[in-house]
Formats: C-alpha cells, sequence, structure tokens
C-alpha cells in the first residue's frame, strides 16, 4: 500500500522489521518516542521463513525474549525456527508503531534536519535513523578458481533446506564456524556416504551442555570477564566437554574465543552431535580449498575430494555500501564501526543495531541495544528541547530495563578506526 508523505515524516525511522529492528521501536515507543519501522519484505522475521525447518536458536530462551515479551515455554529451552517465526509476528502485532512492509531503501543521506532515506516507496525524513538489517544480510561464497566449472551441486549455509535432502550423498562442508557446526550438527542425524569439512582454522566450539546444564545460559557471566579470563575460560570448557580434537584433525586457533568475536565479528560455535560424529569416523577434517575442478575439489595439500554437494558456511555481508556508500562509518568489510549506542563523529543521529555479534546472542543483543539507542536518543531530544548543545563526550543515563543497565553514549571521543 503506498504511502502518503506526511507518514513518512517521523522522529525515527527503523529499517529492517527482523528482531534487532522490531526491539528498537518498542524501546522507543516506552519513551514515547515517534518511530516507523519500514522493511523490503512483505512480513516481521523475513530471514527467519528462509532458514532451514531444522534450525533451532543456539541461545536459550531465558535470554532470547525482546524487551516487553517473553518467548513462551512451550517452545522449549532452544526454540525451533518456526517458534521464532511465531514469536517475531506476535510481537510485531502488538506494537505500537507503524510498520511500512515492501520498501526497499535504496539510499541513507543527510538532510538539514537529520536524514534523508530514499526508498523504493519515496523519500523518509527523520532525525534519528535505526539500522537494524542486520549482520548476515547477504551470503557470501569466496570466489574460488575453477568455481564456474564445477558441475556439481555447491550452495550457500543460507540455502540449506531440509536436512533430508543430504541423506546417503557425500558432503563437502566449507567452514567450521557457528554456521558451519550447525550444519554438521543436523548432518550427523542422517545417513550419508561421505561427510568432509574444510577448516582454515581451527574453531572454538562450545557443548549445548555440560553436566546436564545449558552452557548458553552462562554467557552472560563469560561477557562479564575480561577477555583473557573469557578465553581461557572457554578453552577450558571447550576441553572439559571434548578433550584434545587435534587428534581427530581439529585443532585450535591461535586466538581466544571472546577475542575472536570481538575482532572479528566471528562467534563461538555451539555443538549438538557435530564433535560425537567427527569422533566416530562420520565426519573427516580436511584443509582448505585449493580449487574446483569439474567433478571434484582439490585441497591445499593436493589431496582431491568429489563431494556430491558443497555447502558453503563462509558467513556473510551487511550489503550496506549499496545505500550508505564507502564512508569511514562502514569497515573494509561493510560491517559498521559503531553498535548500539555509539555514535561517530560526523553522523549524528545515525544508529546501528544487530551488526555486531555477541556472546550472550543475538536476540539478547537486540534487547539490550533497544534500551540504549532509546534512552540515547530521548536525552537529545530532551537536550534539544531545552537549547542545550548535544556535541558532547559523554551521557549516562538509564535505560527502563529490569537490570537498570547504564547507558554509555559516546559522540565526537570515538575512535574512528577499528
Amino acid at each position: 500500500m503506498p504511502v502518503n508523505s506526511a507518514a513518512k515524516n517521523a522522529t525515527v525511522v527503523v529499517i529492517g522489521a527482523g528482531a534487532s529492528g522490531l526491539a528498537a521501536a518498542h524501546a522507543l515507543r516506552e519513551r514515547n518516542i515517534q518511530v516507523r519501522i519500514i522493511d523490503r519484505a512483505y512480513r516481521a522475521g523475513e530471514a527467519w521463513y528462509h532458514r532451514h525447518p531444522q534450525l533451532r536458536l543456539n541461545t536459550h530462551r531465558h535470554l532470547s525474549g525482546l524487551p516487553g515479551l517473553a518467548i513462551p515455554r512451550a517452545a522449549g529451552a532452544f526454540p525451533s525456527r518456526n517458534s521464532i517465526i511465531r514469536y517475531l509476528d506476535e510481537y510485531a502485532a502488538q506494537l505500537d508503531a507503524p510498520i511500512d512492509y515492501g520498501v526497499k531503501v535504496t539510499e541513507i543521506s543527510k538532510a538539514p534536519s537529520g536524514w534523508a532515506v530514499e526508498t523504493s516507496a519515496g523519500v523518509y525524513r527523520a532525525q534519528h535513523v535505526v539500522v537494524a538489517t542486520g549482520y548476515a544480510s547477504k551470503p557470501a561464497i569466496p570466489d574460488w578458481k575453477g568455481r564456474e566449472t564445477f558441475s556439481k551441486q555447491l550452495v550457500h549455509a543460507a540455502d540449506l533446506g531440509d536436512i533430508e535432502q543430504y541423506r546417503n550423498r557425500k558432503i563437502l562442508v566449507v567452514g567450521a564456524g557457528n554456521s558451519g557446526t550447525d550444519i554438521l550438527n543436523h548432518l550427523s542425524t542422517i545417513e550419508t556416504d561421505r561427510i568432509w569439512v574444510s577448516v582454515r582454522h581451527g574453531p572454538v566450539i562450545f557443548p549445548t551442555r555440560l553436566c546436564g546444564i545449558p552452557m548458553q545460559r552462562l554467557s552472560p557471566l563469560f561477557a562479564m570477564m575480561p577477555v583473557p579470563v573469557a578465553d581461557a575460560m572457554l578453552a577450558l570448557t571447550g576441553h572439559l566437554a571434548f578433550g584434545n580434537l587435534k587428534k581427530w584433525g581439529l585443532g585450535k586457533h591461535s586466538h581466544g574465543g571472546i577475542t575472536r568475536l570481538l575482532d572479528t565479528g566471528t562467534a563461538p560455535a555451539i555443538d549438538n552431535g557435530f564433535v560425537a560424529a567427527l569422533k566416530a569416523g562420520k565426519v573427516t577434517v580436511v584443509p582448505e580449498i585449493e580449487c574446483f575442478e569439474s567433478t571434484g575439489v582439490r585441497l591445499i595439500d593436493n589431496q582431491y575430494i568429489e563431494p556430491d554437494i558443497v555447502i558453503a558456511a563462509t558467513g556473510y555481508k551487511t550489503g550496506l555500501q549499496s545505500i550508505l556508500g564507502y564512508g569511514s562509518i562502514l569497515d573494509e568489510s561493510g560491517v559498521p564501526k559503531i553498535d548500539g549506542a555509539k555514535q561517530m563523529h560526523g553522523y549524528p543521529g545515525l544508529w546501528f543495531t544487530g551488526m555486531q555479534p555477541r556472546l550472550t546472542g543475538f536476540f539478547h543483543q537486540a534487547g539490550h541495544n533497544a534500551r540504549e539507542i532509546a534512552a540515547a536518543i530521548d536525552i537529545e531530544m530532551h537536550l534539544e528541547h531545552a537549547g542545550i548543545s548535544n556535541d558532547i563526550v559523554e551521557i549516562q543515563a538509564q535505560a527502563p530495563s529490569a537490570n537498570t543497565e547504564q547507558v554509555h553514549y559516546q559522540r565526537s571521543s570515538l575512535n574512528e578506526s577499528r
């Protein structure tokens, strides 16, 4: 449905109707701030409809509810894809904010009174723009040599589909990070002819449970630790759960799990069957790909394998360069250098959420960022109303949450290099 020009003006425009965007809008409305959501899809949480049907959250239900609405107990400790789809649909329905679906953003640019968002439905104008399109917007597959000559199936992890289609097949999974390990967890539940996993660096793997305890529920504790301590604790947890995996070809990364998460956005992988399959000989670790050939894959040790299907668990891109250009607010990979309540000099009123993975999980971080961003925007509006300059270094305010989290609102002090 067309959106009239008056409705396109809002105090805040949130781009994206996934978990991060919905949570941000909820937190803003809690502070009586006018907000409008726009999304290129035609329903909330569109990305979840495209995930494979066996997918479950690898974060515990108690850490995954968005502000204002808990995930139902019936969804289980680790909710399924369909449970999350229903949850986000309900969350969007009860939200006190308009959502314009089917609106594709083509450019975000500065305007005299804030920001202009060019879209397929015209221009939206707002004092503040919250970009919540996610860090996994566009699947990325490396441009491997000979890839175009490969005569068999090559798919990205985002297009995995029903796991049953891989039964009795020979499969090469490229990457043993979060997505790759999730795929291997599911492949371990069916009969396959052969499974290889190509590993460049040894992953950091976290058990789903240890001594019956859901380990992900401890992630807030790990997140509070100094990084070296958290790295050591993750490594110890993995060793207690799995022992030394080097004898099965899975080495250790030179950096700890939390260090990698903060430096590169690579989250620790969650095991739920992969390690047992590895130890049972169902999965074989192989080195990096050298090139593709017509019917097979040559590895850097000159080993040649012939999988029926190659699944590239090789990450994602944000796709933000196309709407923000290549300015200093994005790093060389297209990931925003700021997230949550942080602001960068030269980009006042432009906020990002859901762009940087955290150990506590995407949904938990969505709620945390939402409260911080809403508090920071509320502060700015009060300063502007009082006629006080908001070109400040740091303001601390209380965010409205049960945990009474502190908002650290930073502007010009932020170093623009990452």
